[in-house]
């Protein structure tokens, strides 16, 4: 496969398509009070733990990998909520009060761009980032960043170093390095498995357990507007779109409970596990290439990888350095996700059912690739010896697969719990194709 890479320089080239927003002028509501936990991958960024350090042990090395900012829906979510839109609006008159706005309204979401609260989380991730790790910071150790090809994924990576470089009074001006096309090998995007299957079929036999008493009720409220279970869920999620864009709480979510948004959350849930997470069989693959050039940075090795990497510029020291305390990589959920599945993170005792949610699940798409989610691996050294521990959005993971399960793991044994990455997936990549 042909091996490809958009350079920096010709990409801000573009710039006046692609802009970065000035914080200036505007400061977004980070408030996370108007927004549910029950949103899935549509959630904002929340911290699960308040951050330390063992005492100890210092930490020597960070790799940030982090999840763009929120976004408007895509153009195949936009297309089926402005259809389920479009049916209630046609009706013109309704007898549930809290669908009374519809009477005037019109909808004006933009297309899968980043959005002003988005770049916000970005920027604010950057200089919390900073904040924290600001004394493995100077001038021979600015961090090195890398994003993923989508314009949401770049802004994203831009408004970070905006944000780290804002944090430390404009010392530390790190920039964006490395553009990796979606088009051609990128370990931060799940692109290049080809026979990798989906989840369609464990969410809509969720859906058809959840949505018909929330499909009814709406029909009952607009009569004539035949929603149908498929349209109940692009309103539902109209809830956290409308909401992350006009940072406050939409309309939309008053059309419904708050137990609805429990379906809505487990159904995100199951599209993660059976989209790229533990579910599907190619799933956790697709996280392989990342793992081992994670690998190659905490052991300061070249990487070693027959997956997803590109050789080309894995192998150029411009543009995959081994000399830095700080990497920052910016991607997507469905990656993100992919990768937690390679490393074993998140492990769960049986498959998540399509029809009956466990209520004490780990396996929670708004705590694992929330908007501007955040995957922490930090080298650390402790009495003299080099271990290693993972942080999900803040969470230290227990990594029960390489140490006692206290979140400390050595980094030979870290490095040596990553056989199915460091193996290439053990066959598993020869079936993508």
């Amino acid at each position: 496969m042909m091996m490809m890479w958009v350079s920096v320089a010709a990409w801000i080239g573009l710039a006046l398509y692609f802009p970065i927003y000035s914080f200036g002028s505007y400061e977004a509501n980070l408030s996370v009070a108007p927004f549910s936990p029950n949103w899935a991958q549509y959630s904002p960024f929340v911290s699960q733990a308040e951050y330390h350090v063992p005492s100890n042990c210092i930490v020597t090395q960070v790799n940030l990998l982090e999840r763009h900012g929120a976004r408007y829906p895509t153009s195949g979510s936009a297309a089926q909520i402005v259809s389920a839109i479009d049916k209630l609006t046609a009706v013109g008159s309704y007898t549930n009060e809290r669908m009374q706005f519809l009477v005037n309204y019109t909808y004006d979401l933009g297309v899968a761009d980043l959005l002003p609260f988005g770049a916000a989380q970005a920027y604010q991730s950057g200089e919390t980032f900073f904040q924290r790790y600001s004394y493995i910071v100077d001038q021979d150790h600015i961090p090195f960043v890398r994003a993923s090809g989508s314009d949401r994924v770049i802004k994203s990576a831009m408004n970070w170093t905006a944000g780290f470089s804002a944090a430390s009074y404009h010392v530390y001006n790190p920039s964006l390095s490395v553009i990796l096309s979606e088009d051609s090998n990128d370990t931060l995007d799940d692109n290049m498995c080809e026979n990798a299957g989906n989840s369609d079929e464990e969410t809509n036999a969720w859906l058809a357990v959840y949505a018909p008493t929330i499909t009814a009720r709406i029909n009952d409220g607009a009569p004539g507007a035949n929603i149908s279970n498929a349209d109940t869920y692009s309103l539902l999620s109209m809830c956290p779109f409308d909401s992350v864009a006009k940072e406050k709480r939409s309309p939309f979510c008053d059309m419904f409970e708050p137990a609805d948004f429990e379906g809505f959350e487990y159904s995100g849930d199951l599209d993660k596990y059976y989209g790229t997470g533990y579910g599907q069989e190619l799933g956790p693959v697709q996280g392989v290439g990342y793992v081992n050039e994670l690998l190659a940075r905490l052991t300061s090795s070249p990487v070693q990888d027959s997956t997803q990497t590109n050789h080309t510029l894995d192998s150029n020291p411009e543009t995959f350095p081994l000399n830095r305390t700080i990497y920052a990589d910016f991607s997507h959920d469905n990656q993100m996700i992919a990768i937690y599945a390679a490393m074993g993170l998140f492990p769960q005792s049986a498959d998540l059912d399509p029809t009956s949610p466990d209520p004490n699940r780990s396996w929670l798409a708004s705590r694992l690739v929330s908007f501007s989610a955040t995957m922490m691996t930090e080298k650390l050294e402790c009495a003299g010896e080099e271990h290693v521990r993972v942080l999900v959005n803040d969470a230290v993971q227990p990594l029960a697969f390489c140490g006692s399960g206290d979140g400390l793991c050595s980094l030979d044994a870290f490095v040596e719990s990553q056989a199915y990455a460091r193996n290439d997936g053990d066959g598993d990549w020869e079936k993508c194709f």
